[in-house]
């Protein structure tokens, strides 16, 4: 196997509903704010800014995760092919890999203003801290909403250079939606998980996977319409969000908690979503 090919299968760069669900909640911070500014060339700066540290952050924080599981991946079967996982490649190589990576996002985070470069530097801190919790706790998808999500910060502080009530609304909305897709996505691996040891939303509420999920989408769904109805207001491009909400409702409908490839399926369904929120958004504004 090439270098190139293993690195792309050890960034997960053939995969990239990740790299959007990592991208889209930026994506809202940006649309948000850009409705207060009107500036649409800084927008659109920004937008490109996000995407490519998303890329780059996401790919470094496969590679950490890989590193740190690579012992556990050889036991699970979804992940038991990966490059570190059945030797394709060096642990120092990885390491050297995931420095590039970060020194390339370091380069895009010092475009912006001093407060998003901290805040930027604060989420080192919870995305190579992520591939810990499945080890301590049975909520590892909550610490991935806090850390996936955090983009919407970012994004806010970026375009205003502070942080409002919307700001933790939003962010607090998406959370409780990576904690849903993310338990749906973790179903994939209860047998082995258990086997291993390793902890996660999935197993916890395996007995009532369904209603959690329900409850994590209504929780995101409340949050998302308070900000629409009582701060950006009504127009036609409502209908985006109604729609956003409707593919929340598909993906509970559809669930299969004995069907690993429904799983994988309604996963790749959010970035569907993630991009609905977003349009809805932007054009409300």
């Amino acid at each position: 196997m090439s270098q190139l090919k293993i690195f792309i299968n050890l960034t997960r760069l053939n995969k990239p509903t990740g790299i959007m669900l990592l991208f889209w909640p930026c994506a809202w911070g940006l649309a948000y704010t850009y409705g207060l500014n009107r500036n649409l060339d800084q927008f659109l700066y920004y937008f490109i800014l996000f995407f490519l540290g998303s890329v780059l952050m996401r790919s470094a924080g496969c590679i950490v995760n890989d590193i740190v599981d690579k012992d556990l991946d050889k036991k699970v079967q979804r992940t038991k092919n990966r490059p570190l996982a059945c030797g394709l490649i060096s642990i120092k190589l990885a390491v050297t890999y995931t420095f590039a990576l970060c020194i390339l996002a370091f380069f895009i985070l010092i475009q912006f203003n001093i407060l998003t470069i901290f805040l930027g530097a604060a989420s080192m801190i919870l995305a190579f801290s992520y591939p810990f919790m499945k080890r301590i706790t049975y909520w590892p998808q909550l610490f991935l909403g806090l850390t996936f999500n955090w983009g919407i910060v970012m994004a806010w502080t970026a375009m205003t250079n502070s942080i409002s009530i919307d700001t933790i609304i939003l962010y607090l909305a998406a959370i409780f939606w990576t904690l849903g897709y993310d338990t749906i996505y973790g179903v994939q691996d209860i047998a082995d998980d258990e086997i291993i040891g390793i902890k996660s939303t999935s197993i916890k509420f395996k007995k009532n996977i369904k209603l959690f999920v329900g409850l994590c989408y209504f929780l995101s769904v409340i949050l998302i319409t308070y900000l629409f109805f009582s701060q950006l207001g009504l127009n036609n491009f409502t209908i985006l969000v109604t729609i956003f909400i409707l593919s929340l409702m598909y993906q509970l409908i559809k669930f299969k908690k004995n069907s690993p490839r429904k799983c994988l399926h309604l996963f790749k369904v959010n970035n569907f979503s993630g991009f609905l929120l977003f349009l809805g958004i932007f054009l409300i504004n």
